[in-house]
C-alpha cells in the first residue's frame, strides 16, 4: 500500500532498535485497518536523542515509541506527562501536537493486561511478588503490580544502590529491597516472579535465577520477548511453573500508542499473536 502526502507517520526510537518487534506489530494493525500510515524503526544514539525527536516533530511525525536506553531521557524531554509516567519517571510514548511534546507510560498498563490475560485479574491480589531489576521496566512493574493489589513487592538487583534509589520513589508502596543472598529464603512464599531486565534478550546472557525454592503454584513472567522462550521461562516450564512471556505486554502496551498515532483503537487478538510469533521466528 503506497503512502500519500498526508500519511500519518510514527516510529520507535532506540539504540539498538533492530531487535524491536514494534514495526511488525504496528504494520499488522495498519494493514488490518487499511490506513494511510507508516511506522518506522529509528536507531538513535543517546547523545542524539533530543535533536532527533525535535527533528521528527518538525517533520510531521505524530509521535514515537521509546525503548532502551531512552525512556528516562524521554521523560525529561516531555513537557506534559500522564499519571503513570509521573509515577514511574519513565516514558515509552511521546506524542507531538501544537502544545508541544507529551510523554506517557503504557508499559504498566500493558503488563497488567498481559498478566490478567495469562493468570486472571486477581492473580497477585494479596500476594507476594518478586521483581528482578531496577530500571524503567522494573519501575513500570512496581506501578502495575501495586495497582493489581499485590500485598508485598520484593525488589532484587545486582547493584543494591540502584535498588535503593528506585525504592525511594515508591515510599508509599509495600516495597522491600532484598539482596541476592536472601533469594532462597525470600522465594518460599512468592506467587509471581517478574523478570524486568534485559538479561536473556537475543544476544545477551540469561538470568541465572534458581527456581527450586518457589512454591509449585508460582508463576514466572519474563518481560523479554525476543527470544519468546527465554532460558528462564524454559526452566520454569520444566519445573511445572506457569510461564508467561513478554509478547503479551508488548502487544497491550502498543494499543494506546497506535490509537494516539493513527486515530484507531486496535485489538489484541490470537491472530495478532500468531503473526508476531511468525515475525519473531523469521
Amino acid at each position: 500500500m503506497s503512502l500519500s502526502g498526508s500519511a500519518r507517520l510514527a516510529g520507535v526510537v532506540g539504540w539498538p532498535v533492530s531487535q524491536s518487534l514494534s514495526p511488525a506489530l504496528h504494520d499488522y494493525w495498519i494493514g488490518e485497518h487499511r490506513l494511510d500510515a507508516a511506522y518506522v524503526p529509528l536507531p538513535v544514539q543517546p547523545e542524539d536523542f533530543a535533536r532527533v525527536v525535535d527533528g521528527l516533530r518538525r517533520a510531521g511525525f505524530r509521535g514515537v515509541n521509546v525503548t532502551v536506553p531512552h525512556k528516562q531521557a524521554a521523560f525529561a524531554l516531555a513537557g506534559r506527562h500522564d499519571g503513570a509516567a509521573r509515577a514511574i519517571e519513565a516514558v515509552n510514548l511521546l506524542t507531538f501536537d501544537a502544545g508541544g511534546i507529551a510523554g506517557f507510560n503504557t508499559d504498566a498498563a500493558g503488563l497488567s493486561a498481559a498478566l490478567t490475560d495469562a493468570l486472571g485479574a486477581a492473580a497477585v491480589k494479596g500476594k507476594v511478588v518478586a521483581i528482578w531489576g531496577a530500571g524503567g521496566a522494573a519501575r513500570a512493574a512496581i506501578h502495575a503490580l501495586a495497582g493489581m493489589g499485590a500485598a508485598e513487592l520484593r525488589l532484587f538487583n545486582r547493584t543494591e544502590g540502584r535498588a535503593q534509589a528506585l525504592a525511594a520513589g515508591f515510599a508509599k508502596l509495600p516495597l522491600k529491597i532484598a539482596g541476592y543472598g536472601a533469594w532462597a529464603e525470600a522465594a518460599r512464599d512468592v506467587a509471581l516472579v517478574v523478570h524486568a531486565t534485559s538479561a536473556g534478550m537475543k544476544g545477551a546472557p540469561g538470568l541465572d535465577l534458581p527456581l527450586d525454592g518457589l512454591p509449585r503454584s508460582a508463576a514466572v513472567f519474563d518481560a523479554v520477548y525476543n527470544p519468546l522462550e527465554t532460558a528462564l521461562l524454559a526452566r520454569a516450564r520444566a519445573r511445572g511453573l506457569v510461564a508467561v512471556d513478554g509478547l503479551g505486554m508488548l502487544m497491550h502496551q502498543a494499543v494506546p500508542a497506535f490509537e494516539a498515532f493513527f486515530g484507531v483503537k486496535p485489538a489484541v487478538t490470537p491472530a495478532l499473536r500468531e503473526a508476531m510469533v511468525k515475525a519473531l521466528h523469521a
